[in-house]
């Protein structure tokens, strides 16, 4: 087959796997053969789809590396008779990233009823976008935008960026909230964390010195977390 699994094109394996399922994403551009009892969308209209969003996630932090334009090739390769004209597409796509919303709802109709295949496209995104070592901050707000649009939950959308991001220290994580947060509630649960944490806290209550030397890594931390939350809310 032309297609591989996604595993094997992407090169990488968080916790084992990832899906097998770039045959199926093939068979859904309509660009190959589908595995049986499956039915290509087989739509051109959806093929572009597919290609200009990948140009513009590849663009969306100002420029189009080689290794997000590898990453394309790798995730939606074509046969030799169509590689020239999805090229095409790509080449005009990637110009600018207007559009992004437009083509993210064209997929979400064209693929009312097939769930899963939305997933592959998202992680095929997500791929190229992770493709050059940066997941920029740009990029990421693009991709946040598309899996609401696809009906993607909060949750959804971590799940697969863990599949191509390691944040070992999510600032997130660090403060036990979601990233859909208000600001109010932010501030609130920062404080509050300071608060259950900070040293001077524990001393008061006679711990063990060990516990205090933990709260005050903690309380960097917390700082630390707080502090690159703001900056990315602000840029």
């Amino acid at each position: 087959m032309v297609w591989k699994t996604l595993s094997d094109a992407f090169g990488i394996s968080k916790s084992g796997v990832l899906r097998t399922a770039l045959d199926r994403l093939m068979c859904g551009l309509g660009l190959g053969p589908c595995p049986e009892g499956k039915h290509a969308t087989n739509t051109v209209a959806f093929t572009v789809a597919v290609v200009a969003l990948s140009a513009k996630i590849a663009k969306a932090d100002g420029v189009v590396t080689k290794a997000e334009a590898e990453a394309f090739q790798r995730v939606f390769k074509t046969p030799p008779e169509e590689a020239k004209n999805v090229q095409r597409i790509f080449d005009l796509a990637k110009q600018d990233v207007a559009g992004v919303e437009s083509y993210a709802r064209q997929i979400t109709n064209l693929l009312a009823n097939e769930t899963q295949l939305k997933h592959d496209v998202f992680e095929g995104l997500f791929h190229i976008a992770a493709a050059d070592g940066i997941l920029h901050h740009d990029e990421e707000h693009h991709l946040r935008r598309i899996a609401e649009i696809f009906g993607f939950s909060n949750q959804d959308y971590r799940t697969t960026r863990a599949l191509f991001v390691d944040d070992p220290e999510d600032p997130y994580t660090v403060l036990n909230v979601s990233r859909d947060i208000s600001f109010d509630e932010l501030k609130a649960q920062y404080r509050m964390l300071v608060r259950e944490n900070h040293p001077d806290a524990h001393v008061s209550r006679g711990v063990p010195t060990e516990f205090i030397d933990m709260a005050t890594r903690k309380l960097a931390a917390i700082n630390a977390a707080y502090e690159s939350v703001i900056t990315e809310r602000k840029q």
